[in-house]
């Protein structure tokens, strides 16, 4: 949370500020809260009933029965709408309902009654988890006035709830025979919400005949519950606008100025890290909302009317992403729940929405932002094939681009030159002159949306072309993965088994020395000129198999280079012989090891480390036994894997750590980023982490190491069999120079789902340069020269 003091009337009296100042302190206040990220919510609009016993002057929305064709939608309509939604991307699926229509309306409470629903808000319940179990959207319960009992109830199913202040002055004409508006009502709702720990979205209706101060006295109520409990995450100010068949049908709409000033209020008034929120529907210039100090749109549905205000369309996404960006802002989806919520869910949300919102995440909290539809994932099997498996998906599939999924990926870069200002130019503007990137930095080029990713991207090309030039670097080499048989739990993976169980997928196998000799024998046929060497640290081995399997690859190929073993395998090989690290690696070495995969690294952020690989080595492990390889005159890399629980501030962490490294030792080649494949990952399985990174974190994560690493690491490599051909294209505009490996067997990524292949060829990398005119040239491990340089163009 940020220190920021906002502007308090009693402090220095806003009423006394022209328009313009107050909207200037207001930007001032949410610019320092909350940056120039601007955020909307993709939903969906389910009007379970439009019945309802207040009579506000002011609305259309409620409706008597006499013209409706049923008093609740029945559950088949819900999913209808509901999957409609998911399959245009959304992330929620707002519940929109009259108060308890039952106590009014016999009908309603027949109803509810022949199908063993109490109440309306009984109904909504199942309704909720109904829509949550079958599509993923993300209920948001609007349900008005409700009690503690109700608000628990519906906590378990709803990740955040709404009700509408609208306005705390008792006389209000637009609030006669409305008995849910009644203040003291209103007020016990926003205070049960908050003592349930529940992520709460209120607001104030503007210019329904209430004073400057009737608003000023709302917000500051909003403003002390929130400081009691912490739990409004936003705060809605909406305009009133007079709607034919109401009662206010010839009442003055709310002016601009004064709906502005009322918006300025509220950022003053609140408490900086709640958000506010103003729709764009009810304003026809509504970029100037941002100028009077909103950070959020609200919802935005592509499938569904504003049904409380349904003369008003949504405007069109596009249209949306523009107006934003051309006040200096970039456009972010998000989640029912605020990522200051979402990340924090041990206090905020029911232990049975954990997974659920986290299942529809990104790093920071957000909604994921790749198009597509995004469905639950259910396995209904997963049968052993070899050393392989298959996993059989039931229910609709998503169609969003993920790691490993054979989807092609949206199209981020390159991307139209657009001028960015904000934090993230200033970060850019300070890497062009030379400055080195700190911990504060790399986040905020983490937090890069719409133009600014694109931007990013620009300038680790540029240092790309700076530090390498347009060579494009692959090596020819065989995967040979000699154990699946593990002791270690890493949780993130679905390579590794237990000795004795078929876990999760493929038969447990042990390759005899043998069998790797003549795996290296194929590849050196093939014409590779590395052997890449890791599996799982068999119960079996003790630390001179590794020397063995070395030495076998050596006998049988002279010439091959040995790269192998991570860090936790030479580190456990030197514990099971009680030997110093560095005298095991030494002789490692002199058995024909050349170089060491910085596989095992993972997360260098031991919290992450205990959720997602508990029992491996921790930080400073992996660090010393890379330096300690480095000391020997044995090279390696850097890798991370990412997308699983952990969050940008550990992806920083983990760049800035393996520099620090790299400056002291210099031992380190390359980068390689390596995003988590989700499908068959027992974590994700398990329902602990989240569907790996987006796209959008993937391009960030490989143009914020090659700025981070610009003077220590020359290379950047993308993984193919992770991105597929068609997400390294981008990649290789984004400061990537290195295409790793053609692999010829893969089996690590393909047991967690990965579904790309199990090698590529010079032929595939040609022609994935042939469209940027780079010159393909293979290498040897350590970035010599194999042949001459083969321009991109050349014919295959």
């Amino acid at each position: 949370m940020t220190e920021l003091t906002p502007l308090a009337p009693g402090a220095d009296d806003p009423a006394a500020l022209p328009l313009d100042e107050l909207m200037a302190r207001a930007r001032a206040v949410r610019d320092a809260a909350h940056g120039t990220r601007t955020t909307y919510s993709p939903k969906v609009f389910i009007p379970l009933t439009m019945l309802c016993r207040d009579r506000c002057g002011y609305c259309t929305f409620a409706q008597p029965p006499a013209r409706l064709t049923s008093p609740f939608l029945e559950p088949e309509e819900v999913l209808r709408i509901a999957r409609a939604g998911a399959r245009r991307g959304c992330h929620e699926a707002l519940f929109t309902l009259g108060e308890a229509p039952e106590d009014r309306y016999p009908v309603a409470r027949e109803w509810l009654a022949e199908r063993g629903y109490a109440s309306t808000v009984e109904y909504l319940a199942a309704m909720c988890r109904l829509v949550l179990d079958e599509t993923g959207l993300l209920p948001h319960a609007n349900a008005g006035a409700l009690s503690h009992e109700d608000l628990a109830l519906l906590r378990a199913v709803s990740p955040s709830q709404g009700m509408m202040v609208e306005s705390l002055n008792p006389d209000l004409p637009a609030h006669r025979g409305a008995p849910d508006k009644e203040p003291a009502r209103r007020l016990a709702t926003l205070e049960a919400a908050g003592e349930l720990a529940i992520p709460f979205t209120t607001g104030i209706l503007v210019g329904i005949g209430e004073s400057r101060q009737d608003r000023i006295d709302a917000l500051e109520a909003i403003a002390a519950s929130h400081r009691r409990h912490g739990h409004v995450q936003e705060v809605i100010v909406q305009n009133f606008l007079p709607k034919d068949g109401t009662a206010m049908h010839l009442a003055p709409p709310c002016p601009p100025d004064v709906y502005l000033d009322a918006i300025a209020l509220a950022r003053l008034i609140l408490p900086p890290e709640i958000h506010l929120q103003a729709p764009p529907n009810l304003s026809d210039d509504f970029g100037v909302l941002l100028d009077a100090g909103i950070d959020d749109w609200g919802g935005v549905s592509p499938v569904t009317a504003d049904h409380v205000n349904p003369e008003r369309p949504w405007p069109d996404l596009d249209r949306l992403r523009e107006v934003t960006e051309a006040r200096g802002h970039s456009l972010a989806p998000r989640l029912t729940v605020h990522p200051e919520f979402a990340l924090d869910p041990q206090r905020w949300l029911d232990e049975g929405l954990h997974f659920a919102v986290l299942d529809r995440s990104d790093a920071e909290g957000l909604g994921r932002d790749d198009p597509g539809a995004q469905f639950p994932q259910k396995v209904a099997s997963i049968t052993p094939v070899g050393d392989d498996a298959e996993v059989t998906l039931v229910g609709p599939r998503s169609t969003q681009w993920y790691s490993g999924a054979p989807v092609a990926p949206p199209v981020l870069v390159p991307a139209p030159s657009e001028r960015v200002t904000g934090p993230v130019a200033e970060v850019l503007d300070g890497v062009r002159t030379g400055q080195e990137v700190g911990e504060d930095e790399i986040l905020t080029l983490f937090a890069a949306r719409g133009p600014e990713v694109a931007a990013v991207a620009a300038v680790a090309d540029e240092l790309r072309r700076a530090i390498v030039g347009d060579e494009v670097t692959y090596v020819r080499n065989r995967n040979i993965n000699y154990t699946n048989v593990c002791t270690f739990k890493c949780r993130f993976c679905g390579f590794s088994k237990g000795p004795l169980s078929l876990n999760l997928r493929g038969n447990p196998y042990l390759l005899t020395l043998d069998d790797i000799a003549q795996r290296a024998v194929e590849a050196a046929a093939e014409g590779a000129t590395e052997v890449c060497l890791q599996g799982g640290i068999h119960p079996d081995f003790d630390g001179d198999y590794y020397i063995d399997v070395a030495r076998a690859v050596k006998d049988a190929v002279p010439d091959m280079h040995v790269h192998g073993f991570t860090a936790l395998e030479v580190t456990e090989g030197a514990r099971r012989l009680d030997e110093p690290l560095a005298d095991y690696l030494t002789r490692l070495k002199e058995a024909g090891l050349r170089t060491l995969p910085g596989t095992a690294a993972e997360i260098l952020d031991d919290d992450v480390r205990a959720v997602i690989c508990p029992d491996k080595i921790n930080t400073e492990e992996w660090l010393e036994a890379h330096r300690t390889a480095h000391s020997v005159g044995l090279n390696s890399n850097v890798t991370i894997m990412f997308g699983t629980v952990e969050q940008p501030r550990s992806w920083a962490r983990h760049l800035l750590l393996t520099r620090d490294l790299q400056k002291e030792t210099g031992g380190f080649t390359e980068f390689v980023g390596l995003p988590f494949v989700h499908m068959a990952a027992p974590l994700y399985l398990q329902h602990r982490s989240r569907r790996g990174p987006t796209f959008r974190e993937v391009v960030l994560m490989h143009a914020i190491a090659r700025i981070t690493y610009r003077d220590t690491i020359d290379h950047v490599q993308a993984s193919w069999v992770k991105l597929g051909l068609a997400g390294v294209g981008q990649l290789l505009q984004a400061g990537v120079d290195d295409l790793g490996g053609t692999l010829m067997d893969e089996n690590i990524s393909r047991a967690a789902g990965a579904e790309h292949g199990t090698m590529a060829t010079a032929e595939d990398f040609r022609d994935l340069l042939a469209p940027l005119g780079r010159t393909l040239v293979q290498r040897t491990t350590l970035y010599g020269r194999v042949g001459d340089p083969v321009p991109a163009t050349a014919p295959a």
